[in-house]
């Protein structure tokens, strides 16, 4: 596969090999991560999200991704680092397909959902959960509505099982006390928590967090990165996080991965990526905000 959409037809192509064999590639994302993550491996599972060759460009000029490759595992927490411009959010949108990639393989369980028709992107999109920099959310809804709309307008719930859902959820970050309050009526840590609520409510398979803290006053930034840690640890759910948060990746994650300049640059154990890093990039950047 080489492009999709009209709108990448005058570029210079950029030739990928087709997807792998799902085996077969299973069997070298398992030998080249094995080492790299803190996920329990199983000889035999497969990746649930899976990255072959992905590249991404902008107006025709500007490449944002240079041949990515990246396994994520069932249940697996990833936090992906780098400074500003390094390609890492347009990877994460690339995986729920609101940027379209210009060349590559993106597979969710071994089911390829690059080049697919809008209406089967849409079907994607509700096993891919994403927190956003800005919450997102519906101003004129409260808290519990916020949460409830996408159950019953995506998956079908009834109301009451969507608002017994939302409730559960809301609770769960520390919101139990705010459910009929609109987004105007709380604190942007808070809204960020209402957004955290309303992804992990649809039970995705992967959930994606871009830069979730990014927008947030400091003093606000705590609460929402314990309900992230709290998730992270005890909620079941594989996450691919964008952030700049040092604290929450040497504590939560299971693999850390730096990229710069549109590739990935080291991936592997937390305290390995922080403590020893083997490239002097790497070792650049987390000795500027360390």
């Amino acid at each position: 596969m080489a492009l999709f959409g009209k709108k990448h037809a005058g570029l210079s192509k950029v030739e990928v090999p087709p997807a792998m064999d799902a085996d077969e590639a299973a069997r070298i994302a398992f030998e080249h991560d094995l080492h790299l993550s803190k996920h329990h491996f199983v000889e035999g599972e497969h990746p649930v999200v899976r990255i072959e060759h992905l590249n991404k460009t902008f107006d025709g000029e500007t490449i944002v991704l240079r041949d990515v490759n990246l396994n994520v595992w069932n249940g697996e927490i990833v936090v992906v680092l780098g400074p500003s411009g390094s390609g890492k959010s347009t990877m994460l949108r690339c995986i729920n397909l609101l940027e379209t990639p210009t060349a590559g393989h993106i597979l969710i369980e071994d089911d390829e959902i690059t080049g697919k028709r809008p209406k089967e992107v849409n079907f994607i999109r509700r096993e891919l959960g994403m927190v956003f920099q800005s919450f997102n959310l519906f101003p004129h809804l409260t808290a519990k509505e916020n949460v409830m709309i996408g159950q019953t307008k995506v998956l079908g719930k009834s109301k009451e099982e969507a608002e017994a859902e939302a409730i559960k959820q809301l609770e769960a970050v520390g919101l139990g006390d705010r459910i009929d309050y609109k987004p105007p009526q709380l604190s942007g840590g808070q809204q960020q928590r209402v957004a955290i609520a309303r992804a992990v409510a649809m039970h995705p398979k992967v959930l994606l967090f871009d830069e979730p803290t990014s927008a947030l006053d400091p003093e606000l930034v705590r609460d929402v990165l314990n309900v992230m840690k709290e998730l992270a640890l005890h909620g079941d759910m594989t996450m691919i996080v964008v952030t700049h948060e040092m604290g929450f990746a040497r504590d939560v994650a299971d693999r850390v991965v730096f990229m710069e300049g549109g590739v990935v640059v080291e991936q592997g154990l937390p305290e390995d990526v922080f403590d020893h890093p083997q490239n002097e990039r790497t070792a650049q950047f987390l000795g500027s905000i360390e």
